[in-house]
């Protein structure tokens, strides 16, 4: 069933591209076609190391890699355009082969300034690629649709015709949604969902979230998810049927197959996961994955959690843990296994499996899921190997820093990076090993990308390829 959903939603593809963040649209952070991935290298003597090069100051996009071609999210900072001045939302393109700089995407910041716009993010969206064709949501709460080539090829392709930076290393742009503008989304401190492109439609989380004072939503009957058409880019259907927004909605979505229907897989601002039809935005079962009893307190000091890390479809069944904007802290978090072949509200129905309190903490990463074994990280830097059928613990390692991004399962190996900076690299498999660990200059808070065998890691401000085979 994977290797159909990759070919339908991954189209004209190199064998080994990852163009999409997990690879998939089922989020699943494993690639089980590579071999020869690093267990060392030394950004220090470039041991290891294929190139690098520089991004923005800060960097939160994952890597993505198609036809040649890596895009990347981050800010202005890096000056690629001396002409281009100020705090930017910028998508960088390379050169695969050699890094050579090829084009960007640049967005201007919102006038409302850090409400909706948190200065120096940048773009923290992860494109998704389809062909010759990427899509991204940029800091201005635009879904945008890019061409591959830039304006390298020479044409300005359309519907948009009126790009603000159209010189020959910048962004050829098809076409924009403007959230803020057509659905009156009002984003908390940023937009920063990851689509995914399936069954001709892309599919992504709005942002829509609660004002400066972090007490109301001034936009409440905004949607929280849309599904816009891949081409045209307009909206094909709205979702915005939550209770309430706790804070912000920074988290993308997952599509797949479960108990043979096809289903999106949104995490919602309210702490509930939906699954809606793909084609009608239809509420097909929904989840709370907080405890009744919990409490949504400002700062972090309650027991009510949103959802920041991505759901992962995996044999019939959704896998996510809740957490919060990670300057709150760490506090109780909890993870879920949910069967996925309910219907309506199966929060007291369908749980495969739950752990929390004690066992685990609050969570912005997503899940890998190999050969029996579930792995992932929470914000006080462990990293958990449990049983996918049960939840019970296999063992647990101790980072030693927060972690933002999630596990990558690659050739037999378990890659994380930190806050510290450190990507650590593991074994895969019940018995805890670590093969190896290196400091990368800067904080991690990305997921490494493995393509055509090369590993690719952005730090806060530089994207390495490291060479496979050491």
């Amino acid at each position: 069933m994977r290797v159909l959903l990759a070919i339908t939603a991954c189209l004209s593809l190199s064998a080994g591209d990852w163009p999409t963040w997990g690879g998939t649209t089922e989020r699943n952070m494993v690639n089980t076609q590579e071999k020869g991935m690093p267990s060392t290298w030394d950004p220090a003597s470039g041991k290891g190391i294929k190139w690098v090069v520089d991004l923005g100051s800060q960097s939160y996009g994952n890597p993505v890699i198609s036809n040649g071609k890596i895009l990347v999210g981050t800010n202005n900072e890096a000056n690629r355009d001396p002409a281009v001045k100020g705090d930017k939302g910028n998508i960088m393109c390379f050169n695969e082969a050699d890094g050579t700089f090829l084009w960007q995407a640049i967005h201007d910041k919102l006038s409302a300034g850090r409400v909706n716009d948190w200065p120096l993010q940048g773009v923290c969206s992860t494109p998704f690629v389809d062909g010759d064709r990427a899509y991204y949501v940029n800091n201005r709460c635009e879904l945008v649709c890019v061409d591959m080539e830039g304006f390298l090829d020479d044409e300005n392709d359309g519907p948009y015709k009126e790009e603000q930076y159209n010189g020959k290393q910048h962004a050829d742009i098809i076409w924009v949604y403007d959230m803020i503008e057509d659905l009156g989304v009002f984003p908390h401190n940023l937009a920063t969902s990851s689509p995914i492109v399936a069954e001709g439609l892309v599919f992504l989380v709005t942002g829509n979230g609660v004002d400066e004072g972090h007490l109301n939503s001034p936009s409440p009957r905004s949607p929280s998810f849309i599904a816009v058409d891949q081409k045209t880019g307009a909206l094909k259907w709205e979702y915005g049927d939550l209770d309430v927004i706790l804070h912000g909605q920074w988290s993308s979505p997952a599509y797949g197959t479960i108990a043979g229907k096809k289903q999106v897989v949104f995490p919602g601002g309210d702490g509930w996961v939906y699954s809606l039809a793909p084609q009608t935005g239809e509420l097909i079962w929904k989840f709370d994955c907080n405890p009744k009893d919990s409490k949504w307190e400002l700062g972090g000091f309650g027991t009510r959690n949103n959802l920041i890390s991505t759901p992962v479809i995996y044999k019939d069944s959704v896998y996510i843990g809740v957490g919060q904007d990670p300057e709150h802290g760490t506090g109780v978090g909890h993870l879920f296994g949910i069967k996925g072949n309910g219907s309506g509200d199966v929060t007291a129905t369908h749980v495969a499996w739950h752990r929390g309190g004690s066992d685990f903490g609050r969570t912005m990463s997503t899940v890998a899921i190999i050969d029996g074994l579930l792995y992932i990280s929470d914000l006080d830097g462990f990293l958990y190997c449990l049983n996918v059928d049960d939840g019970k613990l296999v063992w647990k390692h101790d980072l030693f820093a927060a972690v933002w991004g999630s596990p990558m399962a690659v050739d037999g190996k378990i890659y994380i990076g930190d806050e510290d900076g450190d990507v650590c690299v593991l074994n895969q498999g019940k018995e805890l090993k670590v093969l190896g660990e290196v400091n990368m200059g800067a904080a991690v808070y990305t997921t490494p990308s493995p393509a055509n065998g090369v590993l690719y890691v952005a730090t806060r401000n530089k994207l390495f390829a490291l060479k496979g085979g050491s």
